[in-house]
């Protein structure tokens, strides 16, 4: 017995060795990074990393990573899953196309959602029910209504390359609350007590122009290879923000009439200040980044600035940090510039700030003044998309998808296109998700090129189409189209016809109308991506190394608003109201009449009568002193009076005829 219990003792001691050797092996990260716009806002991007090791060499327990999210991998053998939650619209010509940021994080309104599954394709549709169901109740949100087979789509290629196991669904008209940002917040270790999500304040988010909470989930549990580097789960939660400052300067506005930009800090903007950071987090760090265009600005303007000055040599004293066109509060850690911009001459920069070396007697407060008005913009995508309605009526129409040369598909990016023969010609991907009562006809698709149709074997490369079901199946269109980079203008245009729906199908606010998902427009052959030398780009920084991936740009298009035809919801109204009215006259006479005793209604009424009648003689005959005759009593058998035979007859024939109507409507 003594012999077994070493032995149990001696596993005892191996498993925790190994637990406590691997317990650095889960990381959590917290990063900030602060962007001025060239519209006078500023943007706030937040990037949470949490990595885990995997099940076989960890175990089921984990320090830092969320239970929740962890047991969902498990149970629906996630590979991969993006859910969003936005509530406005990113605006890509004043805050940039082209650049990591708005390929990564801009998303469409409401929710998105999109996982590939590590399953067999039959059981892929059970699993992206169940996850809808799971979601929707972990985030508080409506995603339940993507379990309907006319919610959701299974992309080929169009959206993702994991053909059969992907499903994609969203929700446009879904609201953004607190109520989803909570949940968000708890699965942080330090949830919004300690760290950089401590300064997230309800009120400062919510009064943006653009927000957007993100979960993206990446797992290697169930493809282990030699491939693999590091298998495991890596759970990346981001949230941007877009924010306007208020200036107090007031003289803002100079004699040129150039306005200067505002001046902002982290308690302006977020009403609190950085206290420290969170004792989990392996990184802590806040970025502040100037693009290309604001430094390109500032070494042209007229105040002594040298092309490329703006460095680590403009480091002032006392701890600050300042140069001619704006002044930095605090003195940063380390300058990080871009090299081997793919934007020409112009480049990026970005200042570090560790916040691990301040606390709550020390607290961070970052700020950021504008000297001189300095005017950008931003780096636009080859094309500027949007999508739009054509026709009237509730009958039928036609989808036109837009796509507007900003100047940027020759000019600044070289090698983008691609050559085909001596015809350099720029690939553009489009995939659309059409609900099944937008009846679309693909055969109608036609291309415009510079406002001159053109013949679809010239432009269309590749297109898949999956026809929408009634009820069952929404519609999917992936096209791959080619064209040329001299272009100025080019338009998609694909024709439909409005369906009809039954009354039980229609929303509570059908006059509204119904909600076709944003489009998604992508620019395979450019790459917007930041390129930093290996010395000042840490590998330990999941968001730097976010900025130097290579993914391509990504547009969404406006969301559609389709009227279609609605009934006449009174109707129904009007049918209840006066089918009450007529049972209540039949059976509250019915019921009045079998009830009504009738006898002694007449000999109540006639005794009243006759009292009334003959109080004036009996009050004379009184005073007089005669004797008063008896009054005869009256017949205690009394006939039906002509009124209630009246009555009854009447509520018969009503019901007769209530009969024979309803018989005729049934059939």
């Amino acid at each position: 017995m003594t012999f077994l219990r070493s032995i149990l003792f001696f596993i005892l001691l191996i498993q925790l060795y190994f637990v406590i050797s691997n317990g650095n092996d889960e990381e959590f990260t917290e990063e900030l990074l602060i962007k001025p716009l060239p519209d006078r806002k500023v943007l706030a991007h937040f990037h949470f990393d949490t990595k885990t090791p995997p099940t076989e060499t960890y175990g089921r327990h984990h320090r830092l990573f969320p239970k929740a999210i962890y047991q969902l991998v498990q149970k629906f053998r996630i590979r991969e899953m993006e859910l969003s939650f936005t509530q406005g619209r990113w605006n890509y010509e004043r805050w940039g196309a082209f650049d990591p940021m708005s390929s990564s994080n801009a998303k469409p309104p409401g929710v998105e959602l999109w996982a590939v599954f590590d399953v067999p394709p039959h059981q892929v549709d059970a699993n992206w029910k169940n996850l809808t169901q799971t979601l929707s109740g972990l985030f508080c949100a409506s995603i339940n209504f993507l379990e309907s087979s006319t919610a959701y789509s299974a992309p080929a290629w169009g959206f993702q390359t994991f053909s059969g196991k992907l499903r994609y669904g969203a929700l446009p008209r879904e609201a953004v609350c607190t109520e989803n940002l909570t949940p968000w917040l708890k699965l942080l270790p330090c949830r919004d007590k300690a760290g950089l999500a401590s300064i997230l304040d309800r009120p400062s988010i919510y009064k943006g122009f653009y927000h957007s909470q993100r979960l993206r989930l990446l797992s290697n549990e169930f493809s282990l290879d030699a491939s693999t580097e590091k298998p495991g789960i890596v759970l990346e939660q981001t949230l941007t923000v877009i924010l306007q400052p208020h200036g107090h300067d007031t003289r803002s506005i100079y004699s040129d009439g150039r306005l200067l930009h505002p001046s902002w800090s982290i308690s302006s903007i977020f009403g609190r200040v950085v206290t420290g950071q969170c004792v989990l987090a392996n990184l802590s760090t806040i970025y502040v980044e100037l693009e290309s265009g604001v430094v390109s600005a500032l070494n042209n303007l007229n105040v002594g600035l040298e092309s490329g000055r703006l460095g680590a040599d403009d480091m002032g004293l006392e701890g600050s940090w300042s140069n001619p066109g704006f002044e930095l509060s605090v003195k940063p850690e380390r300058v990080i510039k871009e090299v081997n911009s793919s934007h020409g001459k112009s480049f990026s920069i970005l200042y570090e700030y560790s916040v691990d070396k301040f606390g709550d007697n020390e607290p961070f407060d970052l700020g950021f003044i504008w000297k001189l008005p300095v005017a950008w913009s931003c780096l636009h995508s080859p094309f500027h998309a949007s999508r739009f309605l054509m026709g009237s009526g509730n009958q039928r129409g036609s989808i036109a998808i837009s796509l507007r040369s900003t100047g940027s598909s020759t000019e600044g990016f070289i090698g983008a296109g691609d050559i085909f023969g001596d015809v350099c010609k720029v690939r553009v991907d489009i995939f659309q998700v059409v609900p099944w009562y937008v009846k679309v006809y693909f055969h109608t698709l036609q291309v415009y090129v510079d406002g001159k149709p053109e013949l679809l074997k010239d432009i269309l490369e590749k297109m898949h189409v999956s026809p929408s079901e009634d009820k069952v199946s929404p519609g999917v269109m992936e096209m791959v189209l080619r064209f040329p980079c001299s272009m100025k203008s080019a338009s998609v245009v694909i024709d439909f016809d409005k369906g009809f729906l039954h009354i039980d199908e229609y929303p509570p606010d059908a006059n509204q109308g119904f909600d076709i998902p944003s489009a998604i427009i992508s620019f395979p052959d450019f790459e917007p991506r930041m390129h930093f030398l290996e010395e000042n780009s840490s590998s330990k920084s999941p968001m730097l190394l976010k900025l130097q991936g290579k993914n391509p740009v990504i547009s969404y298009t406006e969301v559609l608003l389709v009227p279609l035809a609605t009934p006449d919801f009174s109707m129904p109204y009007n049918v209840i109201t006066i089918t009450c009215t007529v049972f209540a006259l039949y059976f509250g006479s019915l019921l009045n009449a079998l009830r009504r005793r009738v006898g002694e209604e007449e000999r109540f009424l006639k005794s009243k009568d006759a009292n009334q009648t003959r109080l004036l003689p009996r009050l004379l005959a009184k005073l007089r002193g005669e004797q008063q005759e008896p009054t005869q009593s009256l017949s205690s058998s009394s006939s039906l009076s002509p009124k209630l035979i009246l009555k009854i007859v009447l509520v018969a024939g009503v019901a007769i005829g209530w009969h024979y109507y309803t018989d005729y409507q049934s059939s």
